[in-house]
């Protein structure tokens, strides 16, 4: 799964002119399912995004996450985030998940987040979104739950 997060100080996502999903400070987060993704790549990144100190604290420094500051978070499915333009002009999402499978991860992805106690909104699955962000810094962040870091093991150089 990949996901582009933004760090807004309000967001709302529209759908044939009607507000679907609001949020104040938090995360915009677009999430795009590859068709090998799984319940864990869900996981992993409702975690990471939960969890990623990307706030400022008291000095500045980016110290608190979303949790620490009870932010609001706004999903997004976004399949566009797996276009592959390596060749040609147009692209292709061949290594996009099928609807059925898309929806049902992205999903299981909002329930994680939810369990956090993080308030959650979202837009609509398969819906043409108009979505209205005030980035904060600007601040944007790529995540892709393939290239998650792996601690070494004392065997690797």
């Amino acid at each position: 799964m990949q996901a582009l997060l933004q760090r807004v100080s309000q967001a709302s996502v529209s759908v044939d002119g009607e507000i679907v999903g609001q949020i104040g400070p938090g995360l915009v987060v677009f999430v795009g399912v590859g068709e090998e993704d799984s319940e864990e790549d869900a996981r992993y990144l409702a975690d990471k995004i939960a969890g990623l100190r990307i706030f400022a604290d008291s000095d500045s420094k980016f110290n608190l996450s979303a949790l620490d500051m009870q932010g609001e978070i706004l999903v997004v499915s976004q399949f566009t985030l797996l276009a592959d333009t390596r060749k040609g002009r147009r692209p292709s999402f061949t290594h996009a998940a099928p609807p059925e499978t898309a929806d049902s991860l992205i999903r299981k992805f909002v329930d994680f987040i939810s369990n956090t106690g993080l308030k959650i909104e979202t837009g609509q699955f398969q819906a043409h979104m108009l979505v209205e962000i005030h980035n904060d810094g600007p601040v944007t962040i790529p995540l892709d739950s393939k290239t998650r870091f792996k601690p070494r093991s004392k065997s690797d150089p």
